[in-house]
Formats: C-alpha cells, sequence, structure tokens
C-alpha cells in the first residue's frame, strides 16, 4: 500500500458515490442520513468538500463555531449544501475524484475513511445495499484504529478486533469484538450502526458516544 494506492482507492470510492447520488430523486435528497441532524444533501456537500477545504476557512469557521468542530462541519455543509444543487454537487465530486488535495491536518487515509463510512451513513439511510471492498476497508480500519482523531483508542481499550470476513485482527486486550471489517469500521468510527454486525465479550461495553 502506498500513497498512489490509497488515492486510487479513494477516487474508486468517489465516483461510486456520485453514481449512488446521481441515481437518487428529490426526496431521497431531503431524508435524513444516519449522520444525525444531517440530510443526505448535507452529506453530498460535505463530501465535496475535502479537496476545497483551506487552512483560512478552517480558522475562520472554527472561531465562528466557538471551537467545535462538528459544528464547523455542520455548518460548512449546510451551506454549501445551499449554494449548490445535487446535480452540481455530483459534478463537483466526480470532478476532484482524483485529487489528492486534502483537508488541513488530514492524512492521506481520512479523505478514504471518509468516503467509505459516509458511503454506509448514506446508503444504509435509504436501505440502499453498498459493500466495502475489503483491501481499503481494513486500510481505513487499521488508520482508524490507532488514529488519535476518531476515538477508536478509547472504545477499543482492552480489547481484540477480530474481522470475520477478512483474514485481519488487531489489538491485545482479552475480550473480542468480531465482525466484518465494514461494521469494525463503522463502530471504529462511533456509528451505532454497526453495531448490530458485531459480537464478542467487548463488543457488549462499547461505548460510541
Amino acid at each position: 500500500m502506498d500513497g498512489n494506492e490509497i488515492l486510487d482507492w479513494t477516487r474508486t470510492e468517489r465516483l461510486g458515490l456520485a453514481d449512488l447520488l446521481d441515481g437518487l430523486d428529490d426526496d431521497q435528497w431531503r431524508a435524513p442520513s444516519l449522520c444525525a441532524g444531517w440530510t443526505v444533501h448535507d452529506l453530498a456537500a460535505h463530501l465535496t468538500l475535502s479537496t476545497r477545504t483551506t487552512l483560512g476557512m478552517v480558522v475562520r469557521e472554527a472561531v465562528r463555531a466557538r471551537g467545535s468542530f462538528d459544528r464547523m462541519e455542520l455548518v460548512l455543509a449546510r451551506e454549501r449544501a445551499a449554494r449548490f444543487d445535487r446535480h452540481e454537487l455530483v459534478a463537483q465530486l466526480r470532478e476532484t475524484a482524483g485529487s489528492a488535495r486534502r483537508a488541513p491536518g488530514a492524512g492521506p487515509l481520512d479523505p478514504l475513511v471518509d468516503a467509505l463510512v459516509h458511503g454506509q451513513d448514506l446508503a444504509r439511510a435509504l436501505d440502499i445495499p453498498r459493500s466495502m471492498p475489503p483491501r481499503p476497508a481494513v486500510a481505513a480500519l487499521e488508520h482508524v484504529r490507532t488514529s488519535a482523531f476518531y476515538g477508536a483508542r478509547r472504545r477499543f481499550r482492552g480489547t481484540r478486533l477480530v474481522a470475520t470476513d477478512v483474514g485481519w485482527a488487531a489489538g491485545d486486550g482479552p475480550e473480542e469484538i468480531r465482525g466484518p471489517v465494514s461494521e469494525l469500521l463503522l463502530v471504529a468510527t462511533g456509528r451505532t450502526a454497526g453495531l448490530a454486525g458485531v459480537s464478542g465479550p467487548g463488543a457488549r461495553r462499547l461505548v460510541l458516544a
């Protein structure tokens, strides 16, 4: 796995998301996603920001959001959703699908995590099947598991993660959390939607807040 491979994976996921979004009707664009308080339109707008956010925007919006990262992200997404309609956002997502540009502070794997996880936030909310490719999902999970940003270190303290659909495991805790890599990634990023797909002694004490 190198930077070009990660970027290829990210490009594929973004283009797949553009195709998914392009096939939705107006009611589906207005529907809530699995991100609390975010519509599908908001989330689509957010996905276009990954390659368009500047340091100046982050500083300005962080002050406006009084230091709340989640509030800042939602405000940026809603404002962009108000500026661009569904067709414009799909075109923007396709236009920069292969761009290596990242938001300030983001690493090479963060845009991939964004695309994989938000793809599930969209698809599952609309009851549309969307699979995760195994190798990109494993790379994303490895990153999330060890990153300080996503909160997974706290969630998985004292546990061992075991993927049931690929040959992957990590962690040395006494309690196992088992499940498909896609569900483990959702749980790692704090998504309650992943809880139904995991099991084991460690799963019973997961706190995703």
